[in-house]
């Protein structure tokens, strides 16, 4: 497995930090949008974890697409 694949595999879920970061937020504002998101996928039908989200999914979300189809 090359460096890369281990790196997608552990970072498949993202986190509130992973939020914070990527959006410049503070942690309430990072839970507030992945407890929207995770009341989205529950919503249609997929099993939400609290406090994370599955990177394809974040990407499609905010940028259209997931990074990984680019």
């Amino acid at each position: 497995m090359t460096g890369k694949e281990e790196t997608m595999r552990t970072n498949y879920m993202m986190t509130v930090d992973d939020v914070m970061e990527e959006l410049g937020v503070k942690r309430s504002k990072a839970y507030s949008i992945l407890k929207q998101l995770n009341d989205e996928l529950a919503k249609e039908g997929y099993v939400a974890v609290r406090g994370k989200i599955p990177r394809p999914y974040w990407e499609t979300k905010f940028y259209g697409c997931s990074q990984r189809a680019v």
